[in-house]
């Protein structure tokens, strides 16, 4: 099985039924296996900010939910985070990207790199990195205690971890 369809399939296993995408380059692959689940509804989101209402009202509609997107919005979902998903105690596994890190090809992306372990600490959002296709292993502990806890999750995930994937 591939780390993708693990993926998708702790996602499965945790009735995640609603998952939302924004476009990456490293998350192409899983993106696409969540567009073939008969399992999960699945609708791409323009930006990151947007997916998070879209996930939070599915949630109040009794369905659990994902977004899968890159660390280099979590600065603009900072508002979000706090005054929807935290305050409302809402479950909501993140897939990120780790843009930036030790063989990122874009400049432009290592900026975001720096701040993105900090403001999740700062808003005391549990976060897991993951750098080895192994970890995949650890996600679906992760997306039960995100739903047992009633927060949203970090699971970052860098390039060395897509290799190959």
């Amino acid at each position: 099985m591939s780390i993708n369809e693990k993926i998708v399939a702790d996602f499965v296993r945790n009735k995640i039924e609603f998952v939302t995408t924004v476009p990456c380059k490293q998350l192409a692959g899983v993106i696409e296996e969540i567009g073939r689940s008969d399992a999960i509804y699945h609708i791409p989101s323009n930006k990151e900010d947007e997916g998070m209402g879209l996930c939070a009202g599915s949630y109040m509609g009794g369905k659990r939910s994902a977004i899968i997107m890159q660390n280099t919005a979590i600065g603009v979902t900072i508002n979000t985070l706090v005054t929807l998903i935290q305050y409302y105690n809402i479950p909501l596994p993140m897939l990120i990207s780790y843009r930036g890190e030790i063989g990122e090809l874009i400049a432009c992306q290592v900026e975001m790199a720096v701040h993105t372990k900090a403001l999740l600490a700062q808003m005391n959002i549990p976060t897991y990195h993951f750098h080895e296709q192994s970890d995949v292993n650890e996600l679906d502990g992760i997306l039960k205690f995100s739903f047992m806890a009633k927060k949203p999750v970090a699971i970052l995930t860098d390039a060395s971890f897509w290799q190959g994937a």
